[in-house]
């Protein structure tokens, strides 16, 4: 699991490729941002984009879980796997 800080830099690095700032603090509370004389994003619009991350990484995680499932019935029954599903068992 990221820390909060790391969360933090790359939600502002998803907004804001060409960020040079720091991040520092434990907790969501402690957070402290550098913006190292960068314009500033809103606390409302990192934690949003942390969220859409979060979100976006849950789904690629389940469809590869789908695909796993899909690729292991096909093997089953012998059926031809596409290539998305080899993919997942074939690394």
């Amino acid at each position: 699991m990221k820390s909060i800080v790391v969360k933090y830099c790359d939600a502002i690095k998803a907004i804001n490729p060409n960020w040079l700032g720091t991040v520092s603090g434990n907790t969501e509370e402690e957070i402290v941002i550098d913006w190292n004389g960068q314009a500033e994003i809103s606390v409302a619009d990192i934690q949003a984009k942390i969220t859409e991350m979060e979100t976006a990484e849950e789904t690629a995680k389940q469809v590869k879980e789908d695909l796993k499932a899909s690729a292991k019935a096909k093997l089953i029954a012998g059926e031809p796997l596409t290539e998305e599903e080899a993919s997942t068992i074939v690394l």
